[in-house]
């Protein structure tokens, strides 16, 4: 399939510009490369995260805030982080700074506790991202405004919140939400509904959907660009990044790879072609700094890895640093007889096949074991459904859950209501923060399963996953609040399963190169600050000793080592190495096959020529 490359003159002319697509795909890269180019064209740019784990510093070489920085050595272009934690820290001060002096310090402790679940840091992140869009003034001194989104799942939300905040203002009668006093909101509606008007507007907004050639993520893509044009958001072109091919043609890894991105682009082709589509080669180097940037869009596809910032070592003057298979971890995790093993990481590293793959090997060593995902945007692998003895699997449905636990709150509360209460009720249950609750609901109650059997749970991206983790201390004060219930017994033990390493094993899983690992480093010190310490490290799709003859997988591997002895000597207490396959680990056979692979310091190819 002939794709032209891809250039944001040519693919971007709006004044909004929003890149989204599946975790791990490369929108930060690609956003910030074009928002480099744009500014070197001339224009005046500013660059916003609004991922809760965000890399824009890391990328971009540049410690941001959540004001207008701007990037040393390149003129007219800033850039911004949205912290969600932040803005919601301003946005309950907003709220109960005029009130201080006036109200008894129980009532505004009260208001605190009101404003502390996670709605509060989706509407918070929301305000500040909607200032931007909504408000004429907030970047007027801008010709363009580049948004790199978060994982497609917080995007949507994100994306939807002008209209669901404004349909329940439209019929909030109590004055009251989730959120607390509606009058906060109610400041905001002219710029909420201007901000649903532009992401409709095809001369103001452009959606950049990225994708990479797999299928999963061109999937992914398909079902964002048919969700966000459901919401108005109809103006969408497609950017397929780290398009490969080979001139070996005995080679095994090469020929593997550009076989695997034609079979996806060719299921895919109606998709494709329904919208402007570019391709974005693959590149030798990890894309930070300028100088990367200006190599991912180059057009020359072999541009030399001079123009990385990192120092690649000769082959010959580098050992392996000591690592272990995932067989060898499964070992020593099985010895308890039952508890949670839960994969984190950013998206896109392999959560789901290292997952999958420890669940096939505890179920084929005979233990009892539930595979279960609690990422909206996840694929488990069907292939796996009743063909390993033992093994059971599920996926954390939102709306599924959101509706059940709503008809389990009407039913024990509003049954004992006057009509005039159970209004008020679901008028209340219609708020955002009750998706957030039923979720994890649904994440405890899979969680205390692992006291009867193994359990190993797919975890959404990073951000994603410590807002699940953070709402075990949010939790009882919603429902304390709502005065619906007690907690379930699962709930209440959460936090005391999560902490404690018999039970729970925690695994970090990412790629050998600069992003994912240092976005685990910073996952790991999160977790460590709520006293939950990781098990181990699984580095995953290596491309360590997999002679190959092309000069860019060669390039990619030596790049490698670099991140590979990061980890061991300063991360992780231990670390599991998973080859990348030639053939795609989908079902039992290649799972527990990709469980066994083993690296020694005198370990042959994997993946050999032919």
């Amino acid at each position: 399939m002939n794709l032209p490359l891809y250039q944001p003159s040519a693919a971007t002319s709006t004044r909004f510009l929003f890149f989204t697509g599946k975790g791990g795909v490369g929108k930060t890269s690609l956003s910030c490369a074009t928002a480099l180019l744009l500014a070197e064209a001339g224009k005046r740019v500013l660059l916003v995260s609004t991922d809760p784990a965000s890399n824009l510093d890391e990328v971009l070489d540049t410690r941001l805030t959540n004001h207008p920085t701007p990037i040393p050595g390149v003129p007219r272009l800033s850039a911004l982080n949205i912290n969600p934690v932040d803005a919601a820290a301003a946005y309950r001060e907003r709220l109960i700074g005029p009130m201080r002096g006036l109200l008894p310090a129980a009532a505004l402790r009260s208001m605190e506790e009101q404003l502390s679940g996670s709605c509060t840091v989706e509407i918070a992140a929301f305000d500040e991202f909607s200032a931007f869009i909504g408000n004429p003034d907030a970047a007027r001194e801008y010709d363009h405004v580049i948004f790199d989104t978060a994982p497609t799942g917080h995007t949507l939300r994100l994306m939807s919140l002008a209209k669901a905040w404004d349909q329940f203002l439209d019929s909030s009668t109590s004055g009251t939400s989730c959120l607390g006093p509606l009058a906060g909101l109610e400041k905001q509606r002219e710029i909420y509904a201007a901000t649903v008007s532009t992401l409709a507007d095809a001369s103001a907004t452009t959606l950049v959907l990225v994708s990479r050639p797999q299928h999963a993520a061109l999937r992914e893509a398909e079902r964002t660009s048919n969700e966000l044009r459901a919401i108005g958001v109809g103006n969408q072109c497609l950017v397929i990044n780290g398009s490969f091919a080979t001139a070996c043609a005995a080679d095994v890894t090469a020929q593997a790879l550009q076989q695997r991105g034609i079979a996806a682009l060719t299921a895919s082709a109606a998709f494709i072609a329904s919208m402007p589509s570019f391709i974005v080669p693959l590149r030798p180097i990890n894309i930070l700094g300028v100088g990367g940037l200006r190599v991912l869009l180059s057009g020359d596809a072999s541009a030399p890895a001079a123009a990385s910032s990192t120092v690649v070592a000769p082959e010959s003057d580098w050992t392996p640093p000591p690592m272990q298979s995932l067989a060898d971890l499964v070992t020593d995790i099985e010895q308890q007889g039952h508890g949670v093993i839960m994969t984190m990481g950013k998206g896109g590293v392999g959560k789901t096949t290292v997952a999958a793959a420890i669940a096939v090997m505890l179920a084929q060593r005979g233990h009892a074991v539930h595979l279960s995902t609690t990422d909206p945007a996840a694929h488990v692998a069907q292939t796996l459904a009743g063909q390993v003895p033992g093994l059971t699997l599920s996926k954390i449905d939102p709306a599924a859950e959101t509706a059940a636990y709503t008809q389990e709150v009407l039913a024990a509360q509003g049954a004992h209501m006057d009509e005039a209460g159970r209004s008020l009720l679901e008028e209340d249950l219609l708020s955002p923060c009750t998706e957030e609750i039923a979720v994890f609901r649904a994440f405890a109650r899979e969680v205390g399963q692992g006291t009867r059997r193994f359990v190993v749970l797919d975890t959404a991206p990073t951000g994603h996953t410590l807002l699940l983790l953070d709402a075990s201390e949010a939790y009882q004060r919603e429902l304390e609040r709502q005065a619906r219930s007690t907690q379930p017994e699962e709930v209440l033990r959460l936090l005391e399963h999560l902490r404690d390493p018999a039970f729970t094993r925690i695994l970090l899983v990412t790629l050998p190169e600069a992003t994912p690992v240092h976005e685990a480093a910073a996952l790991q010190a999160d977790l460590r600050r709520a006293r939950i310490e990781p098990f181990a490290w699984v580095i995953n799709q290596s491309l360590l000793h997999s002679g190959s003859c092309d000069p860019l997988l060669q390039r990619r591997e030596q790049a490698e080592h670099r991140y590979l002895t990061e980890v061991v000597a300063q991360q992780a207490h231990r670390t599991v190495w998973l080859p990348w396959q030639p053939e795609e680990p989908v079902g039992p056979v290649a799972l527990a096959r990709l469980a066994a692979s083993n690296l020694t310091p005198s370990s042959k190819p994997i993946l050999s020529r032919v």
